[in-house]
């Protein structure tokens, strides 16, 4: 905060029914009620952040509201006996952006039960280069091995896999020993999936989705960005026992298909839902994501680094789909 008290924020607003967002001065008494106060100094950039900030998915549950469902910083003053002053802290969904503020601030203010701890082996550059796109792949595959999956059973395959999402687990797959399968309609991108350590590149123009209730086995398991036609072609080729972890719908939110799959192959379909994770869970993946599940190309992945200012001009490129790996945003 500057000398007024005032800081800078990227605000959401509804004005005649359509969605305005602009950088404003704000003091504390502007944001949501929580027990911490952070010093933000880093965000990122989700396919669900440009949906809110430009109205073309309706995210905010009310306005106006500080954009950016993720942050990383240092806590400020603290009511909560958890944290001190001084204390580095990440915030990822826990309703940020979607029913109280974000972290598109200079400063921002949450409940003491979505803050994680910087896990060791993390700074707020690396925590908001994985931000939500890398919890969400690290509790997929979290929940996968619950359900049985573990290296040496089979391909893993990932789909919409020059995102986020997409990247960051084929990353932590593949240094987990996994032989990971990328989908992409992105032919230009095969060789960036490689190096993140796809043993596969299938482009997604070429799949014969088949149309029977169940095709050949193909894989032990399966990352979902994509919704629709894909989903349903994994349902059809994940074999006996196999996880599908749904993640995203970038293609379509409708799932047509039998329950063939699931009675007489066993097959698990695993909801993904990063933002309303319980916090045990939340901290477990965490922990993970600085230990085991730690990915090795995160340089490779975070595409580019972008300033405070700098944000309004971001979204259009990831609506489009022009941007391959993570954008970070340095607020400080």
């Amino acid at each position: 905060m500057n000398q007024r008290g005032t800081f800078r924020a990227y605000r959401i607003h509804e004005e005649n029914r359509k969605v305005a967002a602009r950088f404003e001065d704000l003091t504390l008494d502007d944001l949501s009620a929580g027990e911490v106060v952070i010093r933000v100094s880093h965000s990122g950039i989700n396919y669900k952040d440009a949906l809110a900030a430009t109205g073309a998915g309706r995210i905010l549950r009310r306005y106006p509201l500080v954009g950016g469902i993720d942050l990383a910083g240092v806590v400020e003053s603290s009511t909560d006996a958890r944290y001190a002053a001084g204390d580095a802290v990440l915030v990822t969904g826990c309703g940020l952006s979607e029913t109280v503020d974000g972290g598109y601030s200079e400063i921002a203010r949450v409940k003491g039960d979505a803050l994680i701890p910087m896990p060791p082996g993390l700074d707020a550059m690396a925590a908001m280069t994985l931000g939500t796109a890398g919890f969400t792949a690290a509790l997929a595959i979290h929940r996968m091995e619950h359900n049985g999956l573990a290296p040496g059973k089979g391909p893993v395959v990932v789909t919409g896999a020059t995102g986020g999402v997409g990247s960051l687990a084929i990353d932590m797959l593949a240094q987990r020993g996994y032989e990971v399968v990328a989908v992409s309609g992105k032919a230009q991108q095969a060789a960036y999936l490689r190096e993140l350590g796809a043993a596969q590149v299938l482009a997604r123009q070429e799949i014969d989705y088949g149309s029977k209730p169940l095709e050949a086995e193909r894989f032990a398991g399966a990352i979902d960005n994509v919704g629709g036609e894909m989903l349903t072609w994994l349902t059809r080729t994940v074999g006996y026992w196999g996880s599908i972890a749904s993640v995203g719908l970038a293609g379509s939110p409708k799932l047509e298909t039998t329950v063939m799959p699931f009675i007489l192959r066993g097959v698990n379909l695993l909801g993904i839902n990063s933002s309303a994770t319980p916090r045990g869970p939340r901290l477990e993946v965490w922990k993970r994501i600085g230990s085991d599940l730690a990915p090795r190309h995160l340089d490779r992945i975070r595409s580019r680094i972008i300033r405070f200012e700098e944000l309004p001009g971001a979204f259009g490129a990831l609506l489009e789909g022009g941007v391959a790996g993570r954008t970070v945003v340095a607020i400080r």
